[in-house]
């Protein structure tokens, strides 16, 4: 089959499409044949192995020179294509979508309990597009113990993880505050935001407002200033950061390691 892959770590310089063994589903595993498959931010990191500070402690994904799986991406939606042994939930002809290495290739194997029912009337493309960022939106808010009255802020709220979580939050109920650009202030509003933040003519960390729950997906404020528009029992949630190529050893670790 063909796949995007990767030898080395480096620019998208580094990719290329080659012909590569097509995957065999082991114990509890589909073969998806594979309709789309969306980028994240997470493909640029492990690309370039980037912040650095992740190949020490994460071994299953980085390697010393390049990522320990060749092939890139991780959201899917596709076809089942066949079946391992014991997969009970799927069968082949079954529309699906969902997470696992190795996505941008003409098959995936992925776990059964990792994909999901292609919803009615959704094409693959839009449903290539939710599994990694709303997952981690869920997650974000989930932690958060996000809940019907309260006050939550997301700092970074027009990204792929924002613009989820901006919709889940306000099913939950909350007050919700999106800080964004200009630009990208309709968008957070047609989602649902109740109350919009143009960073660039408001700092929201000196606003004298308090939240419930403050949901960091940028990395570019310090603790200190996001504890400063929290509620004494308030509590902040931080997920990714970082640009490709800058903070490149540390990068967003390094907020995420002086928060324990």
């Amino acid at each position: 089959m063909r796949a995007l892959v990767q030898d080395r770590y480096g620019s998208p310089d580094v990719l290329r499409v080659d012909d590569v063994a097509t995957p065999v589903p082991g114990h509890g595993e589909v073969l998806v044949r594979v309709k789309a498959a969306s980028v994240n931010a997470r493909d640029w990191h492990v690309m370039r192995g980037e912040p650095r500070l992740a190949r020490l402690l994460d071994s299953a994904t980085f390697g010393r020179a390049g990522p320990r799986v060749r092939i890139r991406g991780t959201d899917f939606a596709g076809t089942v294509e066949s079946v391992g042994e014991d997969v009970t939930t799927w069968r082949p002809g079954d529309d699906v979508f969902g997470e696992s290495d190795a996505a941008i290739a003409e098959y995936v194997a992925a776990l059964e309990g990792t994909m999901a029912t292609m919803p009615a009337g959704l094409s693959f493309e839009l449903a290539a597009a939710i599994p990694l960022a709303a997952n981690t939106a869920l997650v974000c808010l989930r932690a958060g113990q996000a809940e019907a009255g309260q006050s939550v802020l997301i700092n970074g709220a027009s990204g792929g993880v924002g613009t989820f979580a901006i919709q889940l939050a306000k099913s939950m109920g909350v007050h919700l505050t999106a800080v964004c650009s200009a630009r990208n202030a309709e968008l957070a509003r047609s989602l649902g935001a109740d109350v919009i933040i143009d960073y660039a003519r408001e700092d929201f960390t000196k606003s004298g407002r308090r939240y419930d729950l403050v949901l960091d997906l940028v990395g570019n404020r310090s603790l200190r200033d996001l504890r400063r528009v929290l509620k004494p029992s308030g509590t902040i949630v931080l997920s990714g950061g970082g640009v490709s190529g800058e903070g490149r050893f540390i990068g967003p670790l390094g907020m995420i390691i002086r928060a324990q």
